[in-house]
């Protein structure tokens, strides 16, 4: 390995740390900013349920498709394809649906309505492939889900639900899934050979991944 080379490799993975780090803030300001759940009403509780619902059901997978599309590295390949693999064999869609039908919290127009603008956005933010972006985005989302899951169970709950199979489940998966998007982010940036921009301009998904999810708890 040359110095030129095991310079590049401590570029990037101190752009890895800085990026998760800034993830980590993100997430955290977030869960803060939430309702606290004994504040809600009934229906402010099923909104939330319902709008969730709304963006992830028939976007996380395509959002996912976009990273897999967008990334160069077989490394980063093979861990989005893991994660697309266990999304569709195990119905996460359909898990989700099941979650929101126990809370009395299908999704109506209105609750698409609310969230389309800043979904829209996410959307056109994928649809450019970038590979880095997406998946720091998208490692960003899956460890603000790992961490919302408790409140969301807890909404549940207290709209009479007993379901928790899809709380449970990403409860636990994704605080892998989000581990091995960091592996993948350091694998893609390892094919960059020009200099890489600094990590706060690497987020641009994750703001605005964060207005939608604002959007969502407090539509």
């Amino acid at each position: 390995m040359t110095p030129e080379s095991f310079g590049h490799m401590s570029t990037n993975r101190s752009h890895t740390v800085a990026i998760q780090e800034d993830i980590d803030r993100a997430i955290g300001d977030l869960l803060a900013s939430c309702p606290s759940p004994e504040q809600l009403s009934a229906d402010e509780r099923r909104g939330i349920i319902a709008r969730y619902t709304a963006v992830l059901e028939g976007n996380f997978i395509y959002w996912m498709t976009a990273a897999n599309l967008s990334v160069r590295s077989e490394e980063a390949h093979t861990i989005i394809q893991d994660n697309l693999l266990e999304e569709v064999r195990d119905n996460h869609p359909g898990m989700l649906r099941k979650f929101a039908i126990a809370a009395h919290a299908v999704p109506t127009d209105s609750d698409a309505l609310a969230v389309y603008r800043n979904l829209e956005n996410v959307r056109e933010f994928v649809a450019r492939l970038s590979g880095v972006r997406t998946v720091v985005m998208m490692a960003f989302f899956e460890g603000f889900i790992t961490r919302f899951m408790p409140y969301l169970a807890d909404l549940a709950k207290r709209q009479g639900s007993a379901e928790q199979e899809y709380t449970d489940v990403h409860r636990v998966c994704d605080v892998v899934h989000t581990q091995e998007l960091f592996r993948g982010l350091q694998a893609e940036m390892a094919l960059t050979h020009e200099p890489l921009p600094a990590a706060k301009n690497l987020l641009e998904g994750v703001e605005l991944l964060r207005t939608l999810i604002q959007n969502i708890v407090a539509a």
